[in-house]
């Protein structure tokens, strides 16, 4: 039986349209679940968005629409752009649906059941931005004197009614389980950062708001809403049924990884679990905080104006090209930065000049010189073996290794190393000379290159999914002779060059690109 992996980016807050930072996130996690498919795991890939809150609500009235309204056309917006970015998700899911309703609330029941929440006044700083409460001595003082959050987003005191949760009474359990568990906050960074926060101890949590009414009802408190980070982490769990216990939660909960930005690790390392350990339910296998993407090294803002929306990127450049990049070109875990200069040279050196052309050449000479008739191996020697010994490291070892270790960008740079070899192969054997000197030695040059192109691109597709399928295609590979156990088939050349498939001179996969045009 396949076994189950569980993957999850953090849902998305739709109080404007998506931007590039959504997308990397979404690419990432997408490359990894589509990775896990390709190993042979039954994988469950959930995204969605975040609809309730104060900023929903504001953001609403400044449209003039009522919140359940905008919450509808935003959300579909990030639903287009997934689709659009070729996102394999399995559920994508709305915190408005009324299953998810019946989840936060059991959810809050199991918490409350367990004496760990109770009725108070909150007094304090509360971000609407970020949607999160901040004591004094983590605020920072800004040059005009106005204090800020840590992110820098605009505070306001709080005065209001509200229920609490116990969070200081976890604070043991917690570091605790970090303990027990190093790798359940990854990259290290996050994990330290982590550390610090609760070892300074922990405050009880206010999980409730009277001020507005635009989210989940409190339980037997109808006045109360829910706060929304409450709300959201459920996201998780009602994604897989709960609270009833259906086959998918038994199957893939607990999680094995959320996939979220490092400015929402608090809430799904300290919160999130805390939560969980009251209700009684086990906590997920690991929490990853990337990092941001940075325009031209800047942060992104609406008022500096290089706020950039993803589709326009897949217009000038390409759905797997913009994946390509940002998973080449940053280290998960680590912040990045993009520019349309750096997205045209990067794909243009990898994939049009370096695999593109690899493939393009290769596969026009077979279909030029030998009728497109898979050529069969035969007259071989050692730079063959030397080669094809490379790509079947890079690819079923070095890439599924680093994959598997979320170095996304360190296993593409494995694969790349097979690309650059595959070209000094095909320069040094030259099989347009040896078409008139040695037709025997062409033939095992080109199955050569054959198997190694095909490896490559069984390996690469977590990555460029789109253009794997379709140079896949184009080579006549079985949709079932696609995933990493198929790379370790001796047989499987000879038995796809022994099928009669005849090769049609391909088109590119990847054409150069040219930097957009000002607009």
């Amino acid at each position: 039986m396949a076994e189950p992996f569980y993957i999850t980016t953090a849902i998305s807050y739709p109080n404007g349209r998506p931007h590039i930072g959504h997308a990397y996130e979404a690419i990432a996690t997408d490359a990894i679940a589509r990775f896990q498919r390709l190993r042979g795991r039954d994988v469950f890939f959930l995204t969605g968005t975040d609809e309730h809150g104060l900023k929903m609500a504001q953001a609403a009235r400044e449209k003039g629409v009522p919140p359940a309204e905008f919450a509808e056309e935003m959300s579909s917006t990030f639903k287009a752009m997934d689709d659009a970015l070729n996102i394999s998700y399995d559920r994508f899911i709305r915190t408005t649906e009324p299953a998810h309703h019946q989840a936060s609330q059991a959810i809050w029941r199991a918490m409350a059941a367990k004496g760990d929440i109770y009725l108070g006044r909150y007094e304090g700083w509360y971000s609407v931005r970020d949607e999160a409460y901040y004591g004094e001595e983590e605020l920072v003082v800004a040059d005009s004197g106005e204090k800020l959050s840590p992110q820098g987003t605009e505070v306001e005191w709080t005065v209001e009614e509200s229920w609490f949760f116990r969070l200081s009474a976890y604070q043991d359990r917690l570091l605790a389980h970090y303990a027990d568990n190093p790798d359940f906050i990854r990259p290290e960074s996050r994990r330290n950062e982590v550390l610090r926060f609760v070892e300074g101890g922990l405050a009880d949590l206010s999980i409730s708001r009277t001020s507005f009414d635009w989210g989940v009802k409190v339980p037997d408190s109808p006045n109360h809403v829910m706060y929304v980070w409450l709300d959201a982490l459920t996201n998780y769990i009602t994604g897989l049924g709960y609270p009833e216990d259906t086959e998918a939660y038994r199957k893939f909960w607990p999680a094995d990884i959320h996939v979220i930005g490092k400015d929402v690790v608090r809430f799904h390392a300290v919160y999130w679990p805390a939560f969980l350990m009251s209700a009684g339910i086990p906590l997920p296998k690991q929490v990853f905080g990337h990092g941001f993407l940075l325009s031209r090294g800047e942060k992104m803002s609406k008022s500096v104006g290089n706020v950039v929306d993803p589709l326009d990127l897949i217009r000038a450049f390409g759905v797997d090209q913009l994946r390509y990049f940002l998973l080449r070109e940053v280290n998960f875990g680590q912040d990045g930065s993009y520019s349309a200069e750096a997205i045209v040279t990067k794909v243009n050196a990898d994939l049009a000049n370096s695999f593109g052309n690899l493939a393009q050449r290769t596969l026009s000479f077979i279909a030029r010189n030998c009728d497109g008739v898979l050529p069969r191996g035969g007259k071989g020697d050692a730079a063959d073996e030397a080669l094809l010994s490379q790509v079947r490291a890079a690819t079923r070892e070095e890439l599924p290794a680093q994959f598997e270790a979320l170095a996304l960008s360190q296993g593409i740079e494995a694969w790349l190393r097979a690309v650059f070899a595959c070209n000094q192969y095909i320069d040094a054997q030259a099989p347009w000379t040896l078409r008139k000197s040695d037709p025997e030695r062409m033939q095992a040059v080109l199955a050569t290159l054959y198997e190694a192109i095909v490896d490559l691109a069984v390996a690469i597709q977590p990555i460029i999914p789109g253009s794997a399928a379709k140079l896949l295609d184009n080579m006549g590979v079985p949709a079932g002779e696609r995933t990493y156990a198929a790379l370790a088939d001796p047989g499987r050349y000879e038995r796809l060059a022994g099928s009669g498939f005849v090769l049609q001179p391909p088109s590119g996969i990847f054409p150069r690109l040219e930097m957009p045009a000002e607009g």
